[in-house]
Parts: C-alpha cells; sequence; structure tokens
C-alpha cells in the first residue's frame, strides 16, 4: 500500500537554499519535517499544494528583528509571516526581553509601556528561559531563534550609568550572560550606540562575550557608528571576535550620511581580510536607503544617563537645551552627531501616539507648523510623548545598499518587528521593512535590477542565515530538514508597504509553511501558530 503523506507540493520550482540552480521536484512533508523529493506523482498526500509555475524555497529567516515583545502582543506574527518569515532572530542591538531584574525592572518598563502603550502586557519573567517559556505558552505563527541583549544585561545589572563596571557587577552580567546561554540563547548583541550599550567599552565587551563563546554562540553587533566611525566601528567588532574567539554578526550594514557613502566598499574589504585570518564576520541588511529609531537617539549619550525621567528633567532646563542643539550640531570626541548625516528635513515622524497629526511630516514640516525652531520642536515633543517618539531618516545610498547586498557575506534582515495592520501593532507609519523586506530583495534587486540571481537572493535569505546561527536542520530544502517552506509568484512578487502607508501585506506570497502546517495559505493568514521556540542548546 502506498505511504500517505501529510502534504506534496507538486511541480513546483524549486530553488533549494544552496545557491545551486533551480529544478523541478515534487517535496512531501509529514508532520514537521520534509520526508521525500522527487518525482511523487504517484504518491498520495491528506492534502495536495499545485505549485506549478511558482517557486519553493525554504521560509525566509529574518537575521535581525526586534520582535522580542510584539510577538507577547500578536503572536499571528502578520506582517513577518505574510512576507515569507519563518524564523526570526531576535534580541538584536543590544536589547532583549530577558534578563530582568527587580531593582531595575522599572527602566525596562518604562521603554515598553512608551511603544507599546494601550497593551495589556504583564512583565512576569525575570529569567531567559522564563521569557523563552512565556512565548511558547500560547503559541507563536513563527519559529522565534533568540539572542541576548548585552544592553539589557547592563541595564538589569547597573542601570543606565556612563560607567565601568565593578567587579561583582561585571561577574553578575556573566552570570546572567550564561544562564542565557545555557536556556537556548544564540549569542549576545550589542547596540552601541544606545545606553547603556554606548557607554560599554571594548574589553567589557570581549569578557561576555567569552562566555558566549563556552557555548559555540555569536556576537551580533550594532556597531558603535555608521557614519564618521563606521571604519573604526568596524574593526571593533572584527577586534572583539578576534579576541573572543567568536562569530561576528555586523548588524544591517551601512554607511549613514553623504560624507560617508562609498566606505562600504573598504569595510566590505576589511571583513574579507578578516576572514582570511580566520575571523568569521558577516553582515546582514536590509533592502531600503532609509533607517528607523527612536527619536531620543538623536541626543547626546550622557542626556540618557539614569532613565527616561532624567533625560525629561533635563530637556526642561534651558541652559542644558543649548547645549544639546550645539553637541548635536558638532558632535563629540567618540560621538558622532546623527543630525550631521541627515538635517531634520530628511527626518520622517513614525510614531508620536498624543499628536498623531505629526505622523508622515518630516521635523522640519512639524517645525514649521506650529512655528518653533527644530530642535526646541524635538524637544518639546519628547518631552509631551514621554519619550515615546520614532522617526524614520533618509540617510543611505542606493549604490551603497546594492554593494552591501551583493557581496557574498552579507544576509538579509529587515530590523523590522512583527507588526499587523489592526490594534496596538498597527500605530503610527512605522518603517514599511517590517511588512516588504524580503518580497522586496526579489522584486527589486533580483527580477528589476538583476544585481542578484534569484538563487542567490534566497540563499541570502535562508541558508547563509541559518549556516550563521547554527540551525543546520532548517533554512534548506531536503529530506529529514524541517518543513519551513514559501511558495511564491516570481512575476509577481512585491512589496507594497511605503513610508507613507507602511501597513501593507507584499503581493505573490501564495503559501507559507512552518514546521509543517500552513499558515499562510492562498494569501490569506490561517491563523495557525504553528511556530517553535528554538534553542541553540537543542540545535
Amino acid at each position: 500500500m502506498k505511504k500517505v503523506f501529510d502534504l506534496i507540493i507538486k511541480g513546483g520550482t524549486v530553488v533549494d537554499g544552496t545557491g545551486n540552480p533551480w529544478f523541478k521536484a515534487d517535496i512531501a512533508v509529514t508532520k514537521d519535517k520534509i520526508i521525500k523529493i522527487g518525482d511523487l506523482s504517484s504518491e498520495k498526500a491528506e492534502e495536495i499544494i499545485d505549485a506549478t509555475g511558482l517557486i519553493v524555497s525554504p521560509g525566509f529567516i529574518d537575521m535581525h528583528s526586534h520582535s522580542d515583545i510584539s510577538l507577547l502582543i500578536n503572536r499571528r506574527a502578520e506582517s513577518k509571516i505574510m512576507q515569507g518569515v519563518t524564523t526570526e532572530v531576535i534580541g538584536n542591538c543590544g536589547f532583549s526581553a530577558a534578563p530582568l531584574l527587580d531593582e531595575t525592572i522599572h527602566l525596562v518598563k518604562e521603554e515598553i509601556e512608551a511603544y507599546y502603550k494601550d497593551a495589556e502586557l504583564d512583565l512576569d519573567w525575570r529569567t531567559f528561559d522564563e521569557y523563552l517559556r512565556k512565548l511558547e505558552e500560547k503559541g507563536i505563527a513563527v519559529n522565534v531563534a533568540p539572542l541576548v541583549g548585552q544592553g539589557t544585561v547592563r541595564l538589569a545589572v547597573m542601570g543606565i550609568e556612563d560607567r565601568s563596571p565593578s567587579t561583582s557587577e561585571m561577574n553578575k552580567m556573566k552570570e546572567l550572560v550564561e544562564e542565557a546561554m545555557k536556556s537556548g540563547a544564540f549569542g549576545l548583541s550589542t547596540g552601541l550606540i544606545y545606553p547603556p550599550g554606548c557607554y560599554t567599552k571594548t574589553d567589557e565587551i570581549v569578557e561576555l562575550c567569552k562566555i558566549v563563546a563556552k557555548y559555540r554562540g555569536i556576537y551580533t553587533s550594532h556597531i558603535r557608528g555608521e557614519g564618521e566611525t563606521l571604519i573604526d566601528a568596524v574593526k571593533e567588532a572584527i577586534e572583539i571576535g578576534e579576541k573572543a574567539n567568536i562569530p561576528v554578526e555586523i548588524s544591517h550594514h551601512k554607511a549613514g550620511g553623504r560624507e560617508n557613502w562609498g566606505k562600504v566598499k573598504i569595510t566590505l574589504k576589511m571583513i574579507e581580510e578578516a576572514r582570511k585570518r580566520g575571523i568569521d564576520v558577516t553582515c546582514d541588511v536590509y533592502p531600503y536607503i532609509a533607517a528607523s529609531f527612536g527619536l531620543s537617539s538623536m541626543l547626546p549619550p550622557w542626556i540618557h544617563e539614569g532613565g527616561t525621567e532624567k533625560l525629561l528633567e533635563r530637556l526642561k532646563d534651558s541652559k542644558i537645551r543649548n547645549r544639546i542643539k550645539k553637541e548635536m550640531l558638532e558632535g563629540l570626541p567618540g560621538w558622532y552627531s546623527p543630525l550631521r548625516a541627515a538635517g531634520w528635513d530628511k527626518t520622517i515622524i513614525a510614531y508620536c501616539p498624543n499628536k498623531k497629526r505629526f505622523e508622515g511630516k518630516s521635523v522640519f514640516e512639524a517645525a514649521h507648523e506650529v512655528g518653533l525652531d527644530p530642535f526646541d520642536f524635538v524637544f518639546n515633543l519628547l518631552i509631551e510623548e514621554e519619550g515615546a517618539v520614532s522617526v524614520v531618516r533618509f540617510v543611505l545610498n542606493e549604490e551603497d545598499v546594492i554593494e552591501v547586498i551583493r557581496h557574498p557575506v552579507s544576509m538579509i534582515g529587515s530590523d523590522g518587528r512583527a507588526l499587523s495592520p489592526h490594534g496596538v501593532l498597527g500605530e503610527g507609519k512605522p518603517h514599511p521593512r517590517s511588512y516588504g523586506t524580503f518580497p522586496r530583495v526579489i522584486a527589486r534587486y533580483v527580477r528589476e535590477k538583476g544585481i542578484l540571481t534569484l538563487e542567490e537572493a534566497v540563499r541570502k535569505m535562508t541558508t547563509a542565515a541559518a549556516r550563521k546561527l547554527g540551525l543546520w536542520n532548517r533554512g534548506i530544502i531536503r529530506p529529514n530538514m524541517y518543513a519551513d517552506l514559501v511558495i511564491f509568484d516570481f512575476n509577481e512578487i512585491e512589496d507594497l508597504a511605503s513610508f507613507e502607508n507602511p501597513h501593507q501585506f507584499p503581493k505573490g506570497i501564495k503559501y507559507v509553511i512552518v514546521n509543517g502546517k500552513i499558515v499562510v495559505r492562498e494569501g490569506k493568514h490561517t491563523g495557525l501558530l504553528a511556530g517553535k521556540v528554538l534553542r541553540k542548546n537543542e540545535q
């Protein structure tokens, strides 16, 4: 009697994730695994998907995501799953949802409540393991590969203070990192332009990375500068990798500001040279010319000491305001002011919950509208919104984006969150990368511009990330691999999310399969929560 599979995908053009040329084959799935590949025309299945004329690829792996909290609010992960993402790497840029300590949890609550105002979220976990169990509790639509954030660890132990840790504080940070690694973290991330990461010296990071290296984890970094200090910042990331004997991932690699455009040619060469010396350095990239972060990140580092409450107090002082203006215009030793990369006319307000009329406008436009100097407008807005303002900034160059995207060491990461057009996660005008990153790579850089072959683009969105993370059972279409799959129309796939109207799903993604379950069927979310929390120590 013929074996009956759970699912057969018939007649598709398979792009298997390795970079090899496409081939025609049927794919059989039972439970959560790929069982058989080839001519399965005589085989039977509970369900058959006709993929004739469509591409079948591994599910996309988002190497750089910030869905740590949004997945607890909306477990359907719509903006990610609808663009073909089946696995998200969370805990990036130094921020993870754990570990938390009772003494400093109020600082984390400030940040979370600022950006998820109406979400009913109880921070009832403390350890990294407890957070991962919280994710598992009610299910999630995507797989999650977590990193532990160095900024979160430092904040938990030291608060937001610009100083070196004491011996006991350093030991406590090592202890928290070790607990996270034992719980299944895939590595440590830093955000070295954000507090408290920006207060951290290189040697402190090296010491924590040595703990991570014991568990074969990786080091991912939003490096210390992506503008004037880009080259030194890349040098530091490589140095950390060399000293701690740990693989390095440079996050959303780019050069911000016209005077820095073209520097990625130098930094990519630095990465190549490091690899020749045996240091495993790679990077990720998103396919847009705009970046995005909290508006307060444009202020000098010292103003953040002590947390949001202290920051707002300082902004109310006219003498301190004058100092801030001067430093934002001129920079400081060791700090490249983001304002020098692009002015207020290139800084678009993305999220501003109490002054929604400003969303989608540049700071320059909004300030002119109310008759204020842009600096005073920004300081007032941050006070009124208690720091909860995010912006999109047009600081990048398309030629640089192409340079990084086509380089063999790069992979794709959205730098976005799992959002939804409805509810709390549908607020504001966020960067469209949360909805469109992966379709955009295919539509723009494969189909339209011919910068990449389809096979190379898929490799960058699947196998490259899986291998970096050590996910040996995902990211490739082979028997015995987990059945994370995307079926799409190459001629139709396109990102529809724009900066003006970001909450839009792409077109052309027909099916998304997570662990053998159909989560997107004929372009519609089925509601299934088929994802898993992946743990490094279980791979």
